[in-house]
């Protein structure tokens, strides 16, 4: 693969108009270049917001691994970080100039990384996310509930009952979110649209993944 750098020269409401130098023509005719694969950087930089995030989630780790100072584990999670990535090449980032999407891939990462880890927080990561679909899959995945960390249960968002038989339906593709018991009690008490709102969740479509988690059976998983 080539690499050739262009510049947006239009946007219309359907497409990008881009004009790239190039004056390889031989080169164009024996490869038989037909299509090109466009990579759209962020030039936004990282906000003061996303650093405090990062640097939060990275002494949380640091704490947690209880003999690797700060430094060394922002950098063994960077590297981590980059080599999880699915680039043509590595790209050393810093948090003082990085791009707003690498920040939030970052942060993102490193959410995993504790809730995969079981690693004890100070404060709830919710409030710490940037990808709230992403945070919520991580924590169906693990049964950690993804308002406070506790260990979770399934909640079904498209609400079993009213006649359904939980254990004779198909719940593929339903809602559902993971809740411990507080906030279990606490969502059926309430719209559910009002509990998103107050904890800014965002429920997700339950795959078979999600449901042999859950140990739901193989005719509840039935499409």
């Amino acid at each position: 693969m080539e690499i050739a750098s262009g510049k947006i020269k239009n946007i219309t409401p359907d497409k990008l108009i881009i004009e790239a130098p190039y004056t390889n023509i031989e080169r164009v005719c024996l490869r038989k270049y037909s299509e090109v694969l466009i990579g759209l950087p962020d030039n936004r930089k990282i906000s003061p917001e996303q650093r405090r995030k990062a640097y939060a989630l990275i002494k949380e780790i640091s704490a947690w691994s209880g003999y690797e100072p700060f430094e060394i584990t922002k950098q063994t999670t960077k590297m981590d970080f980059l080599l999880h990535q699915d680039r043509l090449k590595l790209e050393a980032f810093s948090l003082s100039n990085c791009d707003m999407t690498t920040a939030r891939k970052y942060i993102t990462f490193l959410i995993d990384f504790i809730i995969e880890n079981g690693i004890p927080t100070k404060q709830p990561l919710l409030p710490l996310c940037e990808d709230i679909n992403k945070y919520v899959y991580a924590c169906l995945m693990n049964k950690v509930c993804a308002v406070c960390g506790k260990p979770a249960q399934l909640h079904h968002v498209d609400r079993v009952g009213m006649g359904r038989n939980r254990n004779t339906i198909n719940h593929l593709n339903m809602l559902v979110l993971p809740l411990c018991d507080m906030h279990h009690t606490e969502c059926h008490n309430m719209p559910q649209y009002e509990f998103n709102e107050k904890y800014h969740l965002v429920p997700i479509k339950l795959t078979e993944e999600i449901g042999k988690k859950y140990n739901l059976s193989k005719k509840n998983l039935e499409d």
